[in-house]
């Protein structure tokens, strides 16, 4: 018996039409989610995910959302063809949008706390000067010892803030430290891809924007998961309402650990990995995680599962 796992991306995945053929195949999107969501958070994100361009995504705040919208039509469209998920999952981000398809958050919930952390994220990295990167080829214990040298070096903050699989590693902080570490993770045979995070999402400099986020936290209904239900935070299961509570919480400070998440995803029972939202960057890291999974993605808004050919190595964060 097959057992599918839905994965949902994180920012990183967001690309210019990335709605364009959902809304084109199933224009009731528009009005249940798309239009929805522009009356909630006064962003024109219906135009933005069908016509808009790589310029109207570079800012987190909106591309965030965008891509939670997109991720979140893509589901309806595979619910509506009968498909369920045994299980789901998601990176960074994409933890928000499983917890919508757990039946733990309402979607327009949801999408609120997605603003809610962008805007709070944007805001600290604007302050402190943040910048984020992929570390490939190094392992963790290598790139822990370069942070807290060129943390030393610098007198800035710099730390590992995901581990995407067994050889990628992102990390964040503040820009100076954050340029030491690269030039020294070049210098040690790694290649660093800069990345356009908007904010040292995952990283101890967002300890002050949790109060807030977590006032809102508690202000908001969660439910206990209907499905299995595994956290990028933890890498583990998240049983119940206050555990995801906690999980979202942690996110703003602690690294994710994506390539726990899919392995308690297999330890499940899990042998199917749907990527459910734009792109296919986080089908590739499943890949990369299980070489031997079955891996397929909804691409950009295609109407069923396609299989994912050998996908590029590209980063979430």
């Amino acid at each position: 018996m097959t057992r599918t796992a839905f994965v949902f991306p994180g920012q990183g995945s967001e690309c210019a039409g990335m709605g364009r053929e959902l809304l084109a195949r199933r224009p009731q999107l528009a009005d249940t989610y798309f239009r929805a969501a522009d009356d909630l958070l006064g962003i024109p994100l219906a135009r933005i995910c069908r016509d808009g361009s790589d310029r109207d995504l570079e800012d987190p705040v909106v591309a965030q959302p965008a891509v939670f919208l997109t991720s979140l039509a893509a589901l309806e469209v595979l619910r509506g063809e009968g498909l369920e998920p045994y299980a789901v999952a998601g990176h960074s981000l994409g933890e928000y949008m499983a917890l919508v398809a757990a039946g733990v958050l309402e979607w327009t919930d949801a999408l609120w706390l997605v603003r809610l952390r962008s805007e709070l994220v944007a805001t600290v990295g604007d302050r402190v000067g943040s910048a984020t990167a992929a570390v490939i080829g190094l392992s963790r214990r290598d790139l822990v010892r370069l942070c807290a040298e060129s943390r030393a070096a610098t007198d800035q903050v710099v730390e590992v803030a995901g581990d995407n699989e067994p050889r990628q590693t992102v990390v964040s902080g503040e820009a100076g430290a954050v340029s030491h570490l690269t030039e020294a993770a070049r210098a040690a045979g790694a290649r660093v891809r800069p990345l356009r995070a908007g904010g040292p999402f995952h990283s101890s400099l967002l300890r002050e924007a949790e109060a807030e986020f977590t006032e809102t936290l508690i202000a908001t209904a969660f439910r206990d998961p209907e499905l299995p239900l595994v956290s990028s935070v933890t890498g583990g299961r998240i049983e119940t309402a206050a555990e995801a509570v906690v999980a979202l919480r942690g996110q703003l400070t602690r690294p994710v650990r994506w390539t726990e998440a899919v392995a308690t995803l297999a330890a499940s029972g899990a042998d199917r990995y749907v990527e459910v939202g734009p792109g296919r960057v986080l089908g590739g890291l499943v890949r990369r995680i299980l070489p031997d999974a079955r891996v397929h993605t909804t691409r950009t808004a295609a109407p069923s599962v396609g299989a994912v050919p050998d996908a590029p190595s590209d980063t979430v964060v």
